[in-house]
């Protein structure tokens, strides 16, 4: 069973065997003595080999930093040990150590102190500041010294580890050992000080029958300790020896029998009264073997399933299979890769029927043996089955449970963690991490259940589970019956108003969206609600949502649509309150009031618009926006503001001015007149032509009906009582004109007013070179 370690960086690399390696407390080295008698430091970030150095032909069982003194100590199978500085490469000290292998070398943290252990069954101290000389030479080890290490909370203290057995404390004043630890039955190979916490603990490496993994059975009664080629089964209470045997691997099935692997070709089974049932040669290589309600066989490339009693093919799936997890009611399995898991459905009435049928079974196994239920792309490193719910935390530890394809975070992780099992009478899942501290996390059975029955359609007892659920978990509960499409279900379930409002939308209930909208006084859930609204045609709804919401341009879309010129008006002055001065100046054109549009225009301090807006509709107001606007202008450009032209100083440079005056008075008349809808019909084809042309076309049929009353004179009169101009007459003052003509501005021109640059030594249009206006 591999450690549960997670990796911060890998370094691969071939060479020869690594003997020993070391990491350099600043620096991003790794020391590694090899096999071949040379020892390297690799740069671990870079990965690249950064300096190394041939120490001898023999193998270089044991070297470490001495960082302070920028150095590498190096112990051999040829006695002697060897100091090198690792800047300069330089030989800085070599002598014989021992009469044999130099098995470790060990630093001492702060005194200048290096510890040696030999084949020779001695420990020696070695002082560089007394030029390498032995200092203390510890004997009392029977056997080869495998390794030293101080402690690092007493470094005056030291332990060994050697093959007769024992571990021994050292001090560094005394020859003897302080006491032994007699804790295995074969030699131990390694020895180190436990960092972590306060604890005094020793971890020790040994050739004897440490224990890999424990299992209990299914019902409890007995627990398995398999590691090292064998297994034994104990009771779980009294811990008495019940069976043993050889086995790469142990599973339990879910009766209480069991299987062992004994190699890649040979499983073995056995009944719950531990005698031997099955022999089994498997036609592939068995890499691993599972345990459940059917025993797994897996290859590399594939899993095989059989049954306990005759070890029959069941099923066939081409997965690389990193571990299983079968379901308590045997229904339901997950199949766990390196990359995704699978849930699938055991259909055991299919295999019954099948087996019993007597048919014979093909190299697939039973057709419709399983079904594959849900599918997910996230890493299992742990997990069990909780009735019908699969809890386990992935690679990213996050604590998950799936439940009918739906997967529920319930907590991030702050460390790696590794389920322990699920306690019903707690409601709470136990998780242990590396230092073996255990953790527990809430998950109700209750809410588990109610799930699981839903997924099986039975909600009438789901109802009956629901109010033993809490409150605080029923938005968990709406959320999982949404994934279901149990809309109206989860609305009814949820607590929390927003997502309560969001349901409410889905379904259209609108009623129960407007009663939380009142509650919640959320503009944007107005304003999403109002919109619906109109959608739907609930025009009164819509018209209170969006006026709660202050969705003014919604409610001019509202009111223009309907024809509302009462609502079109309250809208302009809530709008004027608010600051939209656009959505006002819409619903103040659309009611005809002009003047209001052109007094709104110069308190916004759009002055040139509304002299635009004055030469096209008001041609009577232009003369006085103009003197705003020349004072305005005045401001920041005199020149300028002397360039603009007034209609009542330069009639000339507006066309048909007489005419814009004339038609401004008879449409006053009808400006504030709202025809009802029905009668677009009759003012649709008069909407191409504009005032002025209707007013030249009424001046026309007045004029032909001055020639039919014999007027011979073609004298056109104006009504203000000005000159009156013969043909002759406009012919010749045409021609004057002509020469000093200004540009003239076409009515329909989006233009109202004429702006002249002012720039000195420029010619002007509409002035003279001394910038006062022309006639």
């Amino acid at each position: 069973m591999p450690l549960r370690l997670e990796i911060k960086r890998k370094l691969a690399q071939r060479s020869e065997r690594v003997k020993c390696v070391d990491l350099h407390p600043t620096e991003p080295w790794i020391l590694a003595s090899l096999y071949s008698g040379t020892v390297c430091i690799w740069n671990y970030q870079s990965q690249t080999m950064a300096k190394s150095f041939e120490v001898t032909e023999l193998p270089v069982r044991s070297a470490k930093f001495i960082a302070r003194k920028q150095w590498v100590v190096a112990g051999a199978d040829d006695m002697f040990i060897r100091v090198y500085n690792y800047n300069t490469m330089d030989k800085v000290k070599v002598f014989e150590a021992h009469t044999d292998y130099i098995r470790c070398v060990a630093v001492h943290p702060t005194l200048p102190y290096v510890l040696s252990s030999s084949d020779d069954m001695l420990i020696k101290l070695w002082d560089w500041e007394k030029g390498w000389i032995c200092t203390q030479i510890f004997e009392g080890h029977s056997h080869y010294v495998m390794q030293v290490t101080f402690n690092p909370k007493d470094t005056n203290t030291f332990a060994s580890a050697s093959l007769d057995r024992t571990i021994k404390i050292w001090n560094l004043g005394s020859p003897d050992p302080n006491f032994t630890l007699d804790a295995h039955q074969k030699g131990v190979n390694c020895v180190d000080y436990f960092t972590g916490g306060d604890k005094p603990y020793l971890i020790t490496g040994s050739d004897d029958h440490t224990a890999k993994n424990l299992k209990h059975n299914p019902n409890g009664r007995f627990v398995v300790v398999c590691g090292d080629g064998e297994y034994i089964i104990y009771t779980a209470l009294a811990w008495r020896n019940r069976s043993f045997g050889s086995a790469l691997e142990f599973v339990w099935s879910s009766e209480g029998e069991y299987a062992v692997r004994e190699s890649t070709s040979k499983i073995k089974i056995f009944s719950k009264n531990f005698q031997e049932k099955r022999s089994v040669r498997p036609t592939f290589s068995a890499e691993r073997i599972f345990g459940g309600t059917l025993l797994a066989m897996c290859s590399n490339d594939f899993i095989c399933f059989y049954d306990w009693a005759e070890c029959r093919l069941i099923y066939r799936i081409d997965v690389n299979v990193k571990n299983l997890y079968w379901a308590d009611s045997g229904d339901l399995v997950t199949i766990a890769s390196d990359t995704s898991f699978y849930i699938l459905k055991y259909n055991r009435d299919v295999v019954v029927s099948h087996l019993d049928s007597g048919r014979p079974v093909d190299d697939e196994g039973v057709e419709d043996a399983f079904e594959l239920l849900h599918e997910m792309n996230e890493r299992v490193r742990t997990g069990i089955w909780v009735g019908d719910c699969f809890i386990y935390n992935n690679s990213s530890w996050r604590l998950n449970y799936c439940v009918g394809g739906e997967v529920t975070t319930m907590f991030h992780l702050d460390r790696p963690m590794y389920l322990l099992g699920y306690l019903a009478n707690q409601s709470r899942v136990y998780l242990i991490d590396k230092e073996f501290n255990v953790m527990g996390y809430t998950l109700l059975l209750s809410l588990i259940e109610y799930k699981t029955l839903v997924m099986r359609g039975d909600l009438e007892r789901a109802n009956e589970i629901l109010p033993s659920i809490p409150k605080e978990h029923h938005n968990s509960v709406a959320h999982f019956l949404e994934s279901r499409g149990m809309i109206e279900d989860a609305l009814e379930v949820a607590t929390d108003p927003d997502y309560r409002f969001d349901l409410a939308i889905q379904l259209g209930k609108l009623d129960v969206a407007k009663s939380i909208a009142i509650e919640l006084q959320s503009e944007p859930k107005w304003k999403q609600l109002g919109e619906l609204a109109m959608s739907t045609g609930k025009l009164e709804m819509a018209e209170e949502c969006l006026k709660y919401a202050m969705d003014l341009s919604g409610l001019l879309l509202l009111y223009s649509s309907l024809g509302d010129a009462e609502g079109i008006s309250k809208l302009a002055i809530l709008a004027k309150e608010q600051g939209k001065n656009n959505v006002a100046f819409l619903c103040l054109f659309m009611l005809g009031k002009l003047e209001d549009c052109l007094q709104l225009l110069v308190e916004s301090n759009r002055i040139p618009e509304a002299a635009l807006m004055a030469r096209s509709y008001l041609p009577s107001k232009v003369s006085e926006i103009v003197a705003i606007w020349r004072k305005d202008l005045n401001k920041v450009n005199p020149k300028a503001a002397e360039s603009l032209a007034n209609p009542e100083e330069y009639p000339n440079l507006f066309e048909d001015w007489q005419v814009a005056l004339a038609v401004e008075s008879k449409a006053v008349e009808t400006r504030n007149v709202y025809p009802p809808a029905e009668q677009y019909v009759n003012h649709a084809d008069k909407s191409h032509i504009t005032l002025v042309e209707a007013f030249r076309s009424m001046q026309i049929e007045e004029g032909e009906e001055h020639l039919e009353n014999g007027d011979s004179t073609h004298e056109l009169t104006e009504r203000n009582g000005e000159e009156h101009y013969t043909e002759e007459q406009e012919e010749q003052n045409g021609e004057e004109g002509s020469q000093e003509e200004a540009v003239v501005v076409d009515a329909d021109s989006t233009d109202g007013a004429v702006l002249v640059n002012g720039n000195e030594a420029d010619e002007e249009w509409g002035t003279n070179n001394e910038g006062a206006p022309s006639a």
